[in-house]
């Protein structure tokens, strides 16, 4: 009987049930044995027809092979170094006594330099006269051969934990190398099904040193956190460039930088005036400047192609790591306040009503008036006394209550009174357009001097915020139409509407909380606004907001528009933060050629191999943002297992966030942090699941738990390496967990239904 795990099975768990099925286990037995509804049996669809073309099942599931031997003629490669246009490859599997043989990867159609560090793809292999070679016949999901996990001693024998925390099965180690009890290391599977060990292949540290939550992160998702010499010697000698001739002198106006309390780096400022002209009567004049990133890294150099295979900068409460070495992105690049700088500036002219009348890009030199936190500028126009301290972890932060030098007043009246009239008449574009508004909560971690944890707390919402948002929207209009204005190629930031699937499935849910959805309809983002705006303080309200983001596709980069659905825009590109995403450095680059911005036109416009296939690129920086996201959100749960670690035993107050037939899941009130409380734990009578409701029903008493309800519960677990939380009922007791036996009478387990399915769990 096959454990289910909360969401989709791995490949090893889908082989372990296939091995002990009794009968021919096809893609309706193993959907119904893990409790796959909807998306996820589309999902299990695609992910059985990749085993299929690895060899690890055949079309008739129910008999499960692996090659054996040397390199099959086809076979499945993993990418472990890339050297330029060069991609190497080894076999996935490899049962030979030798180290597994590196293959070049030779793909005629240019798709080979879209392949990064630990991609996998099927391929065709054959011996050429100086080795082997590959043609890539098909991309595949990642696999799961890198195993990061802590060593754990058990009598003379040392298992691997894995921290993936829906990984549940201990690996014994084959080989430790020089680790030992309690460390943190990277592993690969070695041996075949159903012995499979582990070897340890790098020793990261401590688990629970400072720093190492984040370390776990960089290296499960592979991210580059290292600089080449040659990089870093580029960026310095870069760094020394003079600003150049023909730059627009704005160093007069009061532009004021804007930025989280925590910022690492600085890459937009802005300032707004009142327009004089008479043929815009209420209308404004405003600037927002950009850090000249594309001064800076020259197409093809060595910080180009760094900076194209990181994507983007990758942000954790302890550390950043960087798109850009720290001499452009902590120094040269950044906005700082009293120092002269390199940007590219956007000029724009906003009607009464918020439209953008006119643009233009120069490139300009400019002098920061102030770094300003949201919260001190908030204060600031909210008639609040606002100056500068250090915060707890040594840095230059922000508090109204401090009593070091103070923010010069005349800020307010010269930089942040017009910014705010200004943003007034933003904010009716933003009205008009109606675009979707979630406002889902950020965590923010505090951390001391040392990196131990101080607080984990949502990130307060301000005004200030919104006000910025709203001037790189506005930039990044302008910038896209600019670009379609001369033509040139665009790398789009793109976000289309939700897919049909996806509406049925929220109708459905809807229809649980006696909401209409009609699926008939033009679907807009205002359509989801209305839904949101009548539950007002309703308990499920942030549960329905979080399914409504689960409807929404995932934005990504391309160079042909679909539009922005999320922000109601029929043109976007990100072009306000270079130091930090890769996009937006193209989307400069293609301004300085569209509109030739001197100084250094030719070194730094967009060059033609990039614009030739931008489409790659897209893919290329949208596969890493997507990388950074989960390598952030993971990070974060982690430190929220950590902080409430000390916590185990106490009854906290939480929000359900989710229900499968094995149980459901919840969130700590305020905290954040994703908690499962099993099925098997809520007493002895029946619990069926009403699949249309997402609710468990107790047959006899009738007790419901259902999505959003707020209720008291007992904290049994915190894994801070994996980063998962485990509840139980204040007043219950706290059943063991149930492991299948491989034969005999199960006296200490309930009585469970066909295909593994606790008997108190049963389907409507």
């Amino acid at each position: 009987m096959a454990q289910r795990p909360h969401g989709l099975p791995s490949r090893q768990q889908i082989l372990d049930f296939i091995a002990s099925s009794a009968t021919p286990a096809g893609k309706r037995e193993i959907a119904r044995a893990f409790g796959l509804h909807g998306q996820e049996k589309i999902t299990l669809k695609a992910l059985l027809k990749d085993m299929a073309d690895e060899g690890l099942i055949d079309s008739a599931p129910g008999r499960a092979f692996h090659k054996m031997g040397g390199i099959p003629k086809v076979t499945v490669l993993r990418v472990v170094e890339i050297e330029g246009a060069t991609v190497i490859a080894v076999p996935e599997s490899w049962h030979g006594d030798a180290a597994p043989p590196k293959l070049r990867v030779i793909d005629r159609g240019r798709r080979g330099t879209a392949f990064g560090i630990g991609d996998r793809m099927l391929a065709r292999t054959e011996e050429a006269g100086n080795g082997w070679v590959a043609h890539p016949m098909k991309r595949l999901a990642r696999g799961e051969e890198l195993v990061l996990g802590v060593l754990r001693l058990e009598g003379d024998r040392l298992w691997l934990k894995p921290v993936e925390k829906n990984e549940r099965r201990e690996l014994l180690v084959s080989d430790a190398g020089d680790a030992g009890p309690g460390d943190l290391v990277m592993a690969e599977k070695t041996g075949r099904p159903p012995r499979i060990t582990a070897r340890v292949t790098e020793k990261l540290g401590k688990p629970f040193e400072a720093k190492s939550f984040s370390l776990i992160a960089i290296h499960k998702h592979n991210i580059p956190d290292r600089f080449p010499e040659e990089v870093i010697a580029e960026a310095e000698r870069m760094a020394k460039e003079p600003l150049g001739e023909g730059r627009e002198d704005l160093r007069h106006l009061p532009i004021v930088a804007i930025d989280p309390v925590d910022a690492r780096d600085h890459d937009d400022a802005v300032w707004a005036a009142a327009d004089e002209d008479p043929g815009n009567a209420g209308g404004f004049k405003a600037i927002v400047a950009i850090a000249d990133v594309a001064y800076y890294v020259r197409p093809d150099s060595a910080l180009d192609k760094q900076a194209r295979k990181r994507g983007n900068s990758v942000y954790f409460p302890d550390r950043v790591v960087p798109m850009l070495p720290e001499t452009l992105s902590a120094d040269i690049c950044s906005l700082k306040e009293s120092k002269d700088r390199a940007a590219l500036a956007c000029h724009l002219t906003i009607a009464k009503n918020g439209a953008l009348k006119a643009w233009k890009f120069t490139r300009a030199v400019i002098r920061v008036a102030a770094n300003i936190a949201y919260e001190d500028a908030q204060a600031l126009v909210d008639g609040e006394r606002v100056s500068t301290s250090l915060d707890t972890n040594g840095g230059e932060s922000r508090s109204s209550r401090a009593k070091s030098r103070d923010v010069a007043p005349d800020l307010l009246e010269t930089a942040l009174k017009p910014l705010w009239a200004c943003w007034a008449v933003l904010a009716k574009a933003r009205a008009a357009r109606e675009p979707l508004d979630l406002d889902l909560p950020e965590r923010r971690v505090v951390l001391d001097e040392k990196g131990r944890i101080l607080s984990v707390a949502p990130r307060e919402r301000l005004d200030s915020m919104r006000l910025i948002e709203d001037y790189m929207i506005a930039a990044n209009v302008a910038a896209a139409k600019a670009l379609e204005a001369k033509k040139a190629q665009v790398m789009y930031r793109v976000h289309e509407p939700p897919s049909r699937e996806k509406l049925v499935a929220l109708k459905e849910y809807l229809a649980t909380f006696d909401i209409a959805f009609a699926l008939g309809q033009v679907v807009k983002p205002a359509t989801f606004n209305r839904i949101l705006a009548k539950l007002d303080d309703h308990d499920s309200r942030p549960q329905i907001m979080e399914q409504v983001l689960r409807t929404q596709t995932q934005a990504y980069y391309a160079p042909a528009n679909h539009g922005h659905f999320g922000l109601s825009l029929g043109s976007y590109a990100h072009f306000t933060s270079p130091i930090r995403r890769y996009s937006d450095l193209l989307v400069h680059r293609a301004l300085v050629g569209a509109y030739d911005l001197a100084p250094a036109v030719q070194q730094t416009r967009l060059a033609p191999a990039d614009a030739a296939d931008l489409s790659m690129v897209g893919e290329l920086i949208s596969a890493a943002e997507r990388r950074a996201m989960a390598a952030e959100r993971e990070t974060i749960d982690r430190y929220v297992a950590a902080f409430l670690s000390e916590k185990v035993g106490e009854v906290l107050e939480t929000r359900i966030t989710g229900v499968r037939a094995f149980g459901f899941f919840a969130t700590v009130e305020g905290l954040g942090g994703d908690g499962l409380v099993p099925a098997s734990t809520l007493g002895d009578e029946y619990f069926r699941y009403d699949e249309a409701s997402q609710s468990l029903i107790g047959e006899q008493s009738g007790e419901r738990f259902f999505p959003g309800q707020r209720l008291p519960l007992r904290l049994v677990e915190a894994d801070p390496i994996g980063g998962a939380l485990r509840f139980a009922l204040p007043d219950g007791a706290e059943r063991a967990p149930m492991r299948p036996s491989r034969g005999g009478p199960r006296k200490d387990r309930r009585p469970t239904g066909r295909r593994g399915r606790p008997a108190n769990i049963r389907h409507r």
